[in-house]
């Protein structure tokens, strides 16, 4: 069974959407290092918390009262920077937008640090997440999320590479100055816009 299309062999409509150096899947790989972690409804909770007015906490409870109360639709594509890409990903959950209300960052903040289970960080610039098509989601394609692709929660950044989607969502921090993330320190691009082909630091 083929699961990876060239873009070159791909229809103009379907082409125009395919980052340069991408390929279209069907399937959706499941990346990540490390142990994928276990996640406890009693004892998990997101933290909003940083350069905001107002500091948050939700437990699991929660924040599905918060999800079924303010539930956003998302439809993007998904492109990872290992090459493949994924069109009309269907998301689900609280939108950014919704947080940044509620939150109220102050002026200095600029950037948005997402703390991930195991201590693990992405950093994304403010301006990407404040977009209408980022959100926390929590169910992806009308299922909850998966334990490998980020169960119960991960922050959807479409317009860049899919590990700023950070998966195993524990906190946001809004950040006055940049904070390189664990795929950042390790030698991904600090920013991975995918039109750009930003996949490493020196692209």
């Amino acid at each position: 069974m083929k699961f990876f299309t060239k873009k070159a062999d791909l229809p103009a409509e379907k082409a125009e959407r395919v980052p340069p150096g991408q390929y279209l899947t069907e399937k959706w790989p499941v990346l990540h290092y490390g142990p994928v972690p276990t996640f406890n409804p009693r004892t998990w909770d997101l933290r909003v918390f940083g350069k905001v007015k107002n500091e948050l906490r939700w437990t699991w409870d929660e924040f599905q009262a918060l999800d079924k109360e303010m539930n956003t639709i998302v439809t993007a594509d998904m492109h990872c920077v290992t090459t493949w890409s994924r069109l009309d990903q269907k998301w689900e959950g609280v939108a950014f937008s919704k947080i940044v209300e509620l939150a109220q960052p102050t002026e200095d903040a600029k950037f948005v640090i997402a703390h991930s289970e195991h201590g693990f960080t992405a950093n994304t610039p403010l301006e990407y997440c404040l977009r209408d098509d980022c959100l926390i989601a929590l169910r992806a394609n009308g299922e909850p999320l998966t334990a490998e692709h980020g169960q119960p929660a991960r922050l959807v950044v479409p317009r860049l590479y899919a590990w700023k989607s950070a998966k195993w969502l524990r906190g946001i921090e809004f950040s006055a100055t940049d904070k390189p993330g664990f795929w950042e320190r390790n030698g991904y691009h600090n920013t991975g816009d995918p039109w750009k082909e930003e996949r490493y630091w020196g692209d």
